[in-house]
């Protein structure tokens, strides 16, 4: 049985025709750049995480430098972040000259702790971006509530749909970006991305940001970019946003069952593989299951032999990445970060997944370690 990391193919079947649809209207509309599909999508998108503003743009990325250009981010200022996410993250603040600060992460979580965070802000802090990985949301505690911290920045692209305390992405700081890249919980047919405020002012800045500083067209208050999203983008958002919680139930199922065969295989009691931790009080949307797994990188060649996808999210920590080394880190600064890099691994969590598939994944994985 082969059996992929994901499986869009799977998914398109369930909405495949209302897509199809969705792009032919706005084929025959001949309205390819903002327009009314966009606007529609982004009342959606912010009644979905219960804010009042959201904006669309042209990918996760776009999202977290829109964000950091609309606080006028640059030389001279640190935004504090994690060492273990995607580039993006750091990438932004480095591409407006500011100093990425890293921090590191709870190695049961993978996120950001508060004890970290509040250690690396210092006087030229800016933001902070806590980043909710593979889609659980990063707990910073009583900081969030303080009215003298920094502005936070909330790097969703892997966790819309979660929840902390009750409360979803977006309800912690004063932005949050999420991704629609294909292979997200929520992933459209091509590069998009969205940002949502709980101050309309703000997310009217951002917009304004995304259209090369302009509000009207050709009177331009700061210097932009180009961050639209596109409305054949927007239109597929709109088929596949009411079908994302059902999706997300779907890898929560995965999740628990993996939890539970891993252990029926003697696996965690070994501590040969170690299944995600998923914090009091939150609701985990599972973008990626993430184990951690002894001899990892010869497991992943077992796998593939076997035809079952993997993926090592991330293989190397931002702070010993090449374009960063005039930052000053080195190795052992960040051990958690460090040592998440050496033995993570992503098994196949997607909602169609089958039962079968699960248990195959699984005794590879037994069979690998000989028990």
């Amino acid at each position: 049985m082969t059996i992929p990391l994901l499986d869009l193919e799977a998914q398109l079947a369930q909405y495949r025709e209302a897509a199809l649809q969705a792009i032919t209207r706005v084929v025959d509309s001949q309205h390819f750049i903002m327009g009314p599909e966009v606007k529609a999508f982004e009342a959606e998108l912010a009644a979905y995480l219960e804010l009042p503003a959201a904006v669309g743009v042209s990918s996760g990325t776009d999202a977290l430098l829109a964000c950091l250009m609309a606080l006028e981010v640059g030389p001279g200022d640190e935004i504090v972040t994690s060492p273990f996410s995607f580039f993006a993250t750091a990438g932004v603040a480095a591409r407006l000259h500011a100093r990425p600060v890293f921090a590191d992460i709870d190695p049961a979580t993978f996120n950001l702790t508060e004890a970290g965070v509040r250690a690396a802000i210092g006087k030229r802090t800016k933001a902070v971006i806590p980043v909710h990985l593979f889609g659980q949301m990063c707990d910073l505690g009583s900081f969030y509530d303080e009215p003298d911290r920094p502005v936070i920045v909330e790097d969703a692209a892997q966790a819309i749909g979660a929840r902390l305390r009750g409360k979803g992405t977006g309800h912690f700081g004063e932005y949050t970006c999420t991704s629609f890249f294909p292979a997200k919980n929520l992933g459209a047919f091509g590069d998009a991305g969205g940002v949502a405020c709980q101050d309309p002012a703000r997310a009217d800045r951002v917009g304004i940001i995304r259209l090369h500083g302009s509000k009207p067209k050709y009177l331009h208050h700061v210097v932009g970019g180009n961050f639209r999203l596109d409305a054949i983008q927007a239109a597929v958002l709109r088929v596949k946003l009411p079908l994302l919680d059902g999706w997300a139930a779907g890898r929560r199922a995965n999740a628990a069952r993996y939890d539970a065969l891993l252990a029926e295989a003697g696996l965690v009691e070994r501590g040969l593989v170690i299944p995600p931790a998923v914090q009091p009080d939150s609701l985990h949307v599972y973008n990626q299951y993430v184990v951690r797994a002894q001899r990892r990188d010869e497991l992943m060649g077992h796998l593939g032999a076997r035809g079952i996808g993997h993926a090592v999210y991330y293989p190397r920590p931002l702070h010993l990445q090449p374009c960063f080394a005039d930052l000053g880190y080195g190795p052992g600064d960040f051990p958690h970060a460090e040592r998440a890099c050496a033995e993570v691994l992503a098994l196949p969590v997607y909602p169609e997944l089958p039962i079968d598939g699960q248990r195959t994944v699984v005794e590879a994985l037994r069979t690998f370690y000989g028990i």
